[in-house]
């Protein structure tokens, strides 16, 4: 079956106008144009278009989507199974948060009492369960599932103070790193120093630290989209640079 612009966009729920612009950026093109100069879509590009509403949920910008739908390799199939892997992680996510507002709730309404800890906890399995649903897939490839597994317990460990430190040192390494791109000088002071407060950010998710692991890790923020879109979102290049200081900063260290 095939349908008008205006057809697909009342079915998908999407725009003429966003249609349009998926045309103009070669990521969704009609199958043809007919006599009175109408986008006519088929079942090919329907399926398109649902997957690009996936990644699209999933929180992908429109580049990435475009380079991953279109890219040689892709197999439609083995893209709904990652979607479902994915929104199964977010409904996991969902529910930790529910939970801990149910239980708050419960606890300002007198039925129950809450300790401090009960209201932190959901807050780092939420954080545990976002970051498997967002990066799980690239990062278990990269460093294996024990390697990940033990992360995601250690953090799940941390201690109120030590997660306040974390989240401290998540917001210091944003703002150093931005004065640092401004040197141009990955080896600076001001580099080195985010590299350091990276390091310490690390060591307190791993519980552990490895310069080599460090130095992949920056190589990652640089090479996978979404790493380097979540760097690069205030200002292009800041992961690249947060690479080279990384790099820098572990030549110069003793194996330990």
């Amino acid at each position: 079956m095939e349908y008008t612009i205006l057809k697909l966009s009342q079915m998908a729920g999407v725009s003429t106008r966003t249609l349009r612009h998926y045309d103009s950026i070669g990521l969704l093109k009609p199958l043809r144009t007919n006599s009175s100069g109408y986008r006519i879509y088929g079942q090919k590009e329907i399926a398109l278009l649902q997957q690009i509403l996936f990644y699209r949920e999933l929180g992908f910008g429109l580049e990435e989507i475009r380079s991953i739908v279109l890219s040689p390799g892709f197999d439609n199939l083995t893209a709904l199974q990652e979607h479902r892997r994915k929104l199964k992680q977010e409904r996991e996510r969902l529910d930790i948060l529910i939970s801990t507002v149910d239980k708050t709730i419960d606890s300002v309404t007198g039925r129950k009492t809450m300790t401090d800890r009960d209201k932190f906890e959901g807050f780092k399995k939420d954080l545990v369960a976002a970051n498997e649903a967002k990066y799980g897939k690239e990062i278990r490839e990269k460093y294996g599932d024990e390697t990940i597994d033990k992360s995601n317990q250690r953090m799940l460990k941390l201690t109120k103070e030590e997660y306040d430190r974390w989240e401290e040192l998540s917001r210091l390494i944003h703002i150093t790193l931005k004065e640092a791109y401004e040197t141009k000088d990955p080896s600076g002071e001001k580099a080195q120093e985010t590299a350091r407060l990276h390091r310490e950010w690390l060591t307190l998710s791993w519980g552990h630290y490895n310069k080599e692991a460090h130095a992949g890790l920056g190589d990652m923020y640089a090479a996978d989209d979404r790493f380097k879109a979540y760097y690069d979102k205030e200002q292009d290049g800041l992961a690249e640079f947060l690479r080279d200081a990384i790099h820098v900063y572990t030549a110069d260290l003793k194996d330990e």
